[in-house]
C-alpha cells in the first residue's frame, strides 16, 4: 500500500490470466482480486467497493482510468466497473487521441506495461490474527495503469488480435502501426476484425 500525494491509497493487481487487450485500446480484467494477500499484507473483502460503486452511480460520476496514479494524466475511461465472486472486474478503453494514451497502449501492447492498480479511501478495514489489514469497505476514486504491481498472482494473457506468425503482411502491418504509434501519427484504419 502506497499513499498519494492527493491522500489516496493505492493498491496494485498485475494484469492477469483474465485481461484482455484489445483493438490496441480497450482493455478488461480484474484491477483487485477478493481474499488475496498484496505484498503489503492487505486483503480487500469480497464486497468492500459495493457502497462505493453504488455511490458513484447515484451521483452520476465514474471512477477515473489514471496513467500510474498521476490525477493530470487521464488515460482513458472506464465503461464497466463491477464486483463479482473474483474481485473488481474493469473493462475500459485507452484513448489513445491522447499522447499519454498512446504511449500506453504501445506499452501494453508490447507487455513492458502490465499493472492495474486501484486509488481509493480506506472507510472500514480491520486486522487478522497474522496482523493483515482486511479491506471491508473502500471509496474507489481511480484504476490506473502502472508498471509495478503488489499482487503477483495474477499474469499477463491475451494481448489482442495479433496476427498470426505465417501472415507477415499482417506482422509487417502491426508493426508499422506500433512505428506510427511511437511517433505520435496518427494511426491507419485497421484492418483486422474487433
Amino acid at each position: 500500500m502506497m499513499t498519494s500525494d492527493y491522500g489516496l491509497e493505492t493498491k496494485f493487481c498485475r494484469l492477469g490470466d483474465e485481461i484482455a487487450v484489445t483493438d490496441g485500446c480497450r482493455i478488461e480484467g480484474y484491477a483487485s482480486l477478493f481474499g488475496m494477500a498484496d505484498q503489503g499484507g492487505d486483503v480487500v473483502q469480497t464486497g468492500a467497493y459495493r457502497a462505493s460503486l453504488a455511490r458513484l452511480k447515484a451521483e452520476g460520476r465514474a471512477v477515473k482510468m489514471l496513467w500510474q496514479h498521476d490525477p493530470a494524466q487521464p488515460i482513458g475511461v472506464w465503461d464497466e466497473i463491477a464486483e463479482d465472486g473474483r474481485g473488481l472486474r474493469v473493462k475500459g478503453r485507452i484513448l489513445t487521441e491522447v499522447e499519454k494514451g498512446r504511449e500506453a497502449a504501445a506499452l501494453v501492447a508490447a507487455g513492458a506495461i502490465d499493472g492495474l492498480s486501484i486509488g481509493y479511501r480506506t472507510v472500514t478495514a480491520e486486522r487478522n490474527a497474522k496482523g493483515q489489514r482486511l479491506l471491508r469497505e473502500v471509496e474507489l476514486w481511480e484504476v490506473s495503469l502502472v508498471t509495478f504491481p503488489m499482487l503477483p498472482e495474477a499474469r499477463v494473457g491475451a494481448k489482442g488480435d495479433a496476427p498470426g506468425a505465417t501472415d507477415p503482411r499482417e506482422l509487417a502491418a502491426l508493426f508499422e502501426d506500433a512505428r506510427r504509434m511511437l511517433a505520435g501519427r496518427a494511426l491507419r484504419p485497421s484492418r483486422r476484425n474487433p
